[in-house]
């Protein structure tokens, strides 16, 4: 039978986490699957509009458009 005050309790092995730099952490915007941001922009222009319907495929290319030149 195991007797707990018999031995002392192992020690659990503990790692340093590597240290955070600008270059380990992505930006935000990366992160963001590129439909999902898209997507979003696409409904703000639409809301900016007055969320008039029928230019659904303009906003959507337009947005497109813009979020493709700022990942460049």
């Amino acid at each position: 039978m195991f007797d707990p005050n018999s031995s002392p309790r192992p020690r659990l092995k503990t790692f340093a986490s590597p240290k955070t730099t600008l270059e380990t952490v992505p930006l935000v915007a990366a992160t963001i699957p590129i439909h999902d941001q898209v997507s979003k922009r696409a409904h703000e222009l639409y809301e900016s509009r007055g969320c008039e319907h029928g230019k659904d495929q303009q906003d959507w290319l337009v947005a497109e458009r813009e979020i493709l030149n700022k990942r460049r």
